[in-house]
């Protein structure tokens, strides 16, 4: 006798797609941020490019082109900070929603797994019991393994991240110290 119905093969199936398209639907949604997010750079950056171009053609001396040069450099390391901490939010904010989906359609699993186990159990016949110890056996240590192996990526997925980010604020700082240097060094002397 089988405990799946119909109907609930068909609830499945709909909860699967229903997952499916709100995926895809953030998964563009993600997109449509970036470029965005990609058309509003290039559109400030050819702006800001025009007036610098504007502004270097009316320097008079060697030291004011210099000091126009230095302080675009820090603006633009600004503004790349700026850029990357955006795609960072939009590409965490994606991730955030399939981990998610990915955590609650493991707990589905492992909770409809279960309920089969448990009715089998209920319905097996008698003298079946060492089987049915078996099987809740075997189908609890997959759910064990399952649990461990989305647990460790998910640690690993954080540690990426963690990375990312680490590597991100150092290039920040460095690309600070640099503009720093360059006042520094094109200050005049005295």
């Amino acid at each position: 006798m089988s405990s799946l119905a119909p109907e609930q093969i068909f609830a499945s199936q709909k909860a699967g797609f229903d997952t499916l398209y709100s995926l895809a639907a953030k998964s563009f949604e993600g997109f449509e941020k970036l470029v965005e997010l990609n058309v509003q750079t290039v559109k400030s950056t050819l702006a800001e490019n025009q007036e610098l171009v504007g502004k270097a053609l009316a320097v008079r001396d060697p030291q004011e082109l210099l000091a126009l040069q230095t302080s675009r450099t820090q603006v633009s390391a600004e503004r790349v900070q700026a850029y990357w901490r955006d795609v960072y939010a939009v590409l965490n904010g994606t991730r955030g929603v399939f981990a998610a989906a990915a955590e609650a359609q493991l707990k589905k699993a492992q909770d409809d797994t279960q309920a089969y186990v448990d009715t089998l159990a209920k319905n097996a016949p008698a003298g079946s019991e060492a089987v049915v110890t078996a099987w809740k056996s075997a189908i609890g240590a997959a759910a064990e393994s399952a649990t461990s192996a989305y647990e460790a990526a998910k640690k690993a997925a954080k540690q990426v991240v963690e990375a990312a980010e680490t590597n991100a604020s150092e290039a920040s700082k460095t690309a600070t110290q640099l503009v720093a240097a360059g006042k520094a060094a094109s200050a005049p002397k005295k």
